[in-house]
């Protein structure tokens, strides 16, 4: 091994799928520098992926549980948009095929808008089932955010056209819903189904806050998706309040007393 270039060892070690310990340690007492950082660097990435798949397999816990119990129609429900100052809440509520592996599936707030989409799209090819709820502005000025937020996930069970045996949600319990249910506190990080509703929420929502940007194009919603950011607050008072925003949360509520 010693007779190899950085590079053959470079080729040669992509090409292993394991590596012995005595491997490990001859690459690690070579004289080359370059080639005991090549070593690390190989271990380090292949940790990431042992602990990758790792979690992975961790996230159908719940539903392997529930299973085992005898139920098969599991969906995993959450949220996305009970911060904005504008636009709608929106809940989604899916049902996978328990066992199956879509890479990078995680917490929507923890993975790119582009991991996001693509991730959006494999969900909605590979789901059993989904379907989609929201509750708009005046819902929640009606009935406030935490009403709204069940109303919309109520609607987005009955959006998946077959009644699942159970669900999983992330820290809620919906009431006046008949399914049993199980609230998994961060569960869009403990759990596949509730992940994915995680996933499917969000990029419903921002695409929805993509298009609300192109009609009111002042307050930017294309940026923030409707959140307080300073550039919102600032478009806020400087072109006071439009139709999408929320006139029951507290900064817009006090720009309207001032008017």
């Amino acid at each position: 091994m010693r007779k190899l270039t950085i590079d053959q060892l470079r080729n040669w070690l992509a090409s292993q799928t394991e590596l012995s310990e005595t491997d490990i340690k001859q690459l690690r007492q070579d004289t080359r520098a370059g080639v005991r950082a090549l070593v690390e660097s190989q271990l380090r990435k292949r940790a990431a992926i042992q602990a990758e798949a790792e979690r992975m397999e961790r996230l159908w816990d719940y539903e392997r549980s529930l299973a085992a119990k005898g139920f098969r129609l599991i969906a995993g429900i959450d949220e996305a948009g009970r911060g904005p100052l504008a636009g709608p809440v929106v809940a989604a509520a899916c049902i996978l095929p328990i066992g199956i592996v879509i890479p990078k599936l995680n917490d929507s707030k923890q993975i790119s808008p582009q991991q996001r989409e693509e991730l959006f799209h494999q969900i909605r090819e590979q789901a059993v089932a989904y379907g989609i709820g929201m509750a708009d502005v005046d819902y929640i000025d009606t009935y406030n955010i935490l009403q709204a937020t069940y109303a919309a996930m109520r609607r987005a069970i009955r959006a998946i056209g077959t009644e699942p045996d159970h669900l999983l949600t992330d820290a809620v319990t919906i009431p006046d819903v008949a399914v049993p249910q199980q609230a998994v506190i961060k569960g869009d990080a403990k759990s596949h189904s509730i992940a994915a509703a995680s996933i499917l929420a969000k990029v419903t929502r921002d695409q929805m806050m993509i298009e609300y940007g192109r009609m009111y194009p002042e307050y930017g919603f294309e940026q923030h998706m409707g959140y307080g950011t300073p550039e919102h607050i600032a478009a806020l008072q400087k072109y006071g309040v439009c139709p999408i925003h929320r006139k029951s949360f507290a900064p817009v509520t006090a720009l309207l007393s001032t008017h």
